[in-house]
């Protein structure tokens, strides 16, 4: 897990479409805190400061400690806005949490030790079927990434969640199923000569039943 980091913010009294443009024409950027049965709070945040933790990596899955009126609000980043040409960020949204509290977060998944793949060696191709799992975990145990190690995996072969040794208290949010992660598949010309070869045999084999 990720060290928690502090974000400056200042309290927003006026909320709606023009309070926001305007916020952000002065280099901020509007957020929203809810959660805990608690009222919601409108915030401003620095775009610079905001900018560089979004573009970072890990975001979503680092608890963050915002910092209102000298007081330290801990949040969960749940979700972001960015402008679809620029790439700035133009809303947040925050989950206000605890040591005790308990989310459902997406956290990335990195392979890892390909070389160590015969599969990929002899020129197989890995299959990202997701690049993310939806995890149930502590507030202060969110892993930052899931870790598959690709070392012995052959053409074939498939990597399930099942296969994956979480954190303790960690578990997958969809658990009706063993569901695929990756998989190892045959590249597009091996595939072709086993088409082939299959094929052959098959003529092969009619027409020995034809001369019997």
């Amino acid at each position: 897990m990720s060290e928690a980091y502090e974000l400056k913010a200042e309290a927003r009294e006026r909320v709606g479409k023009g309070s926001a443009r305007e916020i952000r024409r002065n280099g901020k950027v509007p957020a929203v805190i809810y959660g805990d049965k608690k009222a919601p709070i409108s915030i401003t945040l620095d775009y610079k400061t905001l900018y560089y933790k979004i573009h970072g990596g890990g975001f979503k899955t680092t608890i963050a400690n915002i910092i209102l009126d000298g007081k330290s609000i801990q949040v969960l980043p749940k979700d972001y806005q960015l402008d679809p040409v620029s790439d700035k960020p133009v809303h947040v949204d925050f989950l206000r949490v605890s040591a005790k509290s308990v989310v459902n977060v997406h956290v990335p998944i990195h392979f890892l030790n390909d070389e160590l793949s015969p599969g990929i060696k002899r020129g197989g191709v890995l299959n990202i079927v997701r690049h993310d799992v939806e995890l149930h975990a502590p507030a202060n145990a969110i892993p930052e990434a899931i870790e598959i190690d690709l070392t012995g995996k052959v053409i074939g072969d498939s990597i399930h969640i099942s296969d994956v040794t979480l954190p303790k208290g960690v578990t997958p949010v969809i658990q009706d199923r063993d569901f695929t992660i990756a998989t190892i598949a045959a590249p597009a010309v091996l595939a072709a000569e086993d088409e082939t070869t299959e094929a052959a045999v098959e003529s092969t084999e009619a027409e020995e039943k034809e001369g019997e």
